[in-house]
């Protein structure tokens, strides 16, 4: 990383220390006091030697910061560094760590000659998509407190930022299967026994169940349960054109209500596509299936107007269409789920 130097700033501490200086130097003039001459004489060395010193605290040192695994927008991550004191002669102390001029810091009282500072730090990036590495700000208040001396550390490398989860129901149906098909526990057409009954006018033959009929001797009809198809299709209409006013933040809560679908449902067990006007996301569940679609949604953009209907790639599957509209206020953004 390479390194910028911010300039001193003065601390609360240090502009009371000035104007008290301030106030003994006006004393020494007007009494021509020799010993308030040197009180004063004290002061501002000490005003120079805290400039010096706080500058001297903040060379010859590295930083290597790395970013979490997942990273989504407006939810605090935690940034992983390694703060290394390369000077070969001296500590440091009382050093400020932040990833942002208006974070709060993190405070790294000593740091040995040589050695390196390790921990962790929180930061809410605001938007989703591929976003620089935040700067890395390393500032100094020894010796004395008066002046915070600052050295931003600028990076070369990117982030992905995944879109904004909002909240969803996290409570998994019983009986639920990892993919495909799950019995739903009422009678119909699927491949598990729901109940045995007597044989009625209409019932299909083929389902008596012999080994019964012939204990009972009556006919025995078996009804099964029926299957719920356990897929989702995520059908979000990027056709929106050149995004103005109210329409980009629509646009992006309708990103961000995408991909909490996916997390969820795909968390639950579902099979998940996700159709945009110029990408298909075709079904899988698992981790994998996740990470695509979140990427994917993560790099979306609008695209121009069309008028051809999004089509899921299972006709069976569950469908939640997402799409802006002409006309609609700015909290009414068309949804749909079917299935």
């Amino acid at each position: 990383m390479r390194s910028t130097p911010e300039g001193i700033r003065i601390t609360k501490v240090g502009l009371w220390y000035v104007l008290f200086s301030v106030v003994v130097a006006i004393g020494a003039t007007n009494t021509g006091n020799n010993a308030l001459y040197m009180v004063l004489a004290v002061m501002l060395a000490l005003l120079v030697v805290s400039g010096v010193v706080s500058r001297q605290n903040v060379r010859r040192l590295a930083v290597d910061l790395e970013p979490p695994d997942e990273l989504f927008a407006n939810r605090p991550a935690a940034f992983r560094f390694a703060l290394h004191n390369r000077g070969g002669l001296l500590p440091r102390w009382c050093l400020l760590f932040s990833l942002s001029s208006a974070g709060t810091p993190r405070l790294v009282p000593y740091l040995p000659r040589g050695r390196a500072s390790r921990g962790e730090i929180e930061l809410i990036l605001p938007r989703r998509g591929r976003q620089p590495l935040p700067a890395v700000h390393v500032a100094s208040l020894f010796p004395f407190g008066f002046f915070r001396k600052g050295v931003r550390y600028r990076s070369a490398g990117e982030v992905l930022v995944f879109p904004e989860l909002y909240a969803a129901a996290a409570e998994r149906p019983d009986g639920e299967s990892d993919f495909g098909e799950t019995p739903s526990r009422h009678p119909g057409w699927g491949h598990d026994l729901h109940a045995l009954r007597a044989f009625r006018q209409g019932d299909d033959p083929r389902r008596v169940h012999w080994k019964q009929t012939a204990r009972t001797g009556g006919l025995i009809f078996m009804e099964r349960e029926s299957e719920e198809n356990r897929r989702l299709s995520i059908l979000l209409d990027n056709g929106a054109g050149d995004l103005a006013g109210e329409a980009a933040p629509r646009f992006e809560r309708l990103v961000s209500e995408a991909a909490t679908a996916a997390d969820d449902y795909l968390a639950r067990g579902h099979e998940v596509e996700l159709v945009t006007r110029d990408r298909r996301v075709a079904f899988a569940g698992g981790r994998r299936q996740r990470f695509a679609i979140l990427e994917t949604l993560a790099l979306v953009g609008p695209v121009p107007r069309s008028s051809a209907p999004l089509r899921a790639g299972d006709p069976r599957a569950g469908e939640l269409r997402l799409a802006l509209r002409e006309g609609e206020p700015a909290d009414r953004e068309r949804r749909e789920a079917v299935g």
